[in-house]
């Protein structure tokens, strides 16, 4: 079984959808803390390390063979915690970052959150010096795009942030720093590789499953 840990239940079916069309068979089961990300966002993310470190025990004690956590701010806190929960505990948008890294050196980080933009970009600057590549990080934070999340207006926040994205120049790959984003990938009309993250992270976490 893969635990996903979310901070926001609109996770839930973008997942599950992606499981039944990739990786058919795989057992989720989602634990969904929203606090996770609003106490994050108020007091940064090493203050939710105790309380992800307790989600990740109890994920584990319900069977999970690895944990994916989905939340790119508190991703590296995630990873850090979960060294020694005795599975596999992954960030979700560590693939993603890996996969910028190689399509080339100036990347642009997308988000809809600032407390988003910083954990992403130190992550692609974390993945260039593990391959040795010099990378240029650019940020964009799409203004008004998480209130409409908030509201409920899915169309209205993928429309805003896909704006956005085939606004910027001088990129060799876009990343959408929250899987929450990733509906826009397929309203942008920039020639620009357009990267996100549910795909990519939930391919590592299957393959974290079968592994262990």
């Amino acid at each position: 079984m893969l635990a996903l840990l979310h901070t926001s239940p609109a996770h839930i079916p973008v997942f599950d959808a992606l499981r039944d069309e990739d990786h058919q068979g795989l057992e989720l089961r989602h634990f969904v803390d929203e606090e996770l990300l609003a106490r994050a966002r108020r007091e940064g993310p090493e203050a939710v390390t105790d309380a992800v470190r307790h989600a990740l025990e109890e994920a584990v004690a319900q069977g999970a063979r690895a944990v994916l956590c989905t939340c790119s701010t508190i991703g590296a806190v995630a990873e850090s915690a979960g060294a020694d929960v005795g599975v596999p505990v992954l960030r979700g948008d560590r693939p993603m970052a890996a996969a910028a890294v190689a399509t080339g050196t100036r990347v642009v980080v997308a988000a809809t959150l600032e407390s988003t933009l910083g954990p992403t970009a130190a992550l692609i600057e974390e993945e260039a010096r593990r391959i040795d590549r010099p990378v240029a990080v650019r940020t964009l934070l799409v203004e008004g795009a998480w209130a409409r999340f908030e509201t409920g207006d899915n169309e209205g926040r993928a429309r805003l942030v896909a704006d956005a994205v085939d606004a910027v120049g001088d990129a060799d790959a876009i990343v959408l720093a929250q899987g929450s984003m990733a509906g826009a990938r397929q309203l942008t009309t920039t020639t620009v590789p357009v990267l996100s993250s549910p795909w990519l992270g939930l391919g590592a976490g299957a393959r974290a499953v079968r592994v262990g």
